[in-house]
């Protein structure tokens, strides 16, 4: 994990009270990392391979099958949120659904931690992880993220643009509706 991964994911781990939720956690490397901070963490993932890699992987770790989009999680229970390199695997238009859940299931100040790839395409990547794949990243522009977020009820707090077209963005729900 390079350098301002690690500072973002500290800073969220830091800033959030109460679980977690790695929303799209693949393999799990980030919901472990954030678990070993002492967070209540739980990872999910659309792919029944990829959480059985991740509970292999963390044993004591928590982790299960589910979507983004359909969170098995009662309303404002979470301190916080992660999509961490994962909502550009759902299409633009099935974005605004997403984020309206994460809205949903943080707590009154609850953080949402996105990160990812921008741009204005579809990509189809063949090599990932060490081997082949086979999937599509749907890649929208940074300003086109905050306004969806937004849209959604999250305020956006801090934004990072990285010159290599990577993203993350803060954003808290408020307080008070």
């Amino acid at each position: 994990m390079d350098p301002v991964s690690r500072g973002m994911l500290a800073a969220f781990a830091e800033l959030v009270a109460g679980p977690v939720l790695d929303a799209g956690c693949g393999p799990g490397k980030v919901t472990a990392y954030l678990a070993e901070r002492g967070l209540d963490a739980v990872g999910v993932d659309l792919s029944p391979e990829m959480v059985a890699v991740a509970r292999a992987a963390y044993p004591g770790v928590r982790f299960r099958q589910g979507s983004m989009a359909a969170l098995e999680l009662p309303d404002g229970g979470l301190g916080g949120v992660l999509a961490w390199y994962s909502t550009h695997h759902t299409p633009a238009e099935g974005l605004p659904a997403v984020y309206r859940e994460f809205h949903r299931v943080l707590a009154p100040g609850g953080y949402l931690l996105l990160g990812g790839h921008v741009g204005d395409e579809v990509r189809y990547p063949t090599q990932g992880y060490g081997h082949s794949v086979s999937y599509e990243w749907h890649l929208i522009p940074a300003d086109r993220q905050v306004d969806l977020l937004e849209q959604a009820g999250l305020t956006v707090t801090a934004r990072l643009l990285q010159e290599s077209r990577h993203l993350c963005l803060l954003a808290r729900k408020p307080e008070h509706p």
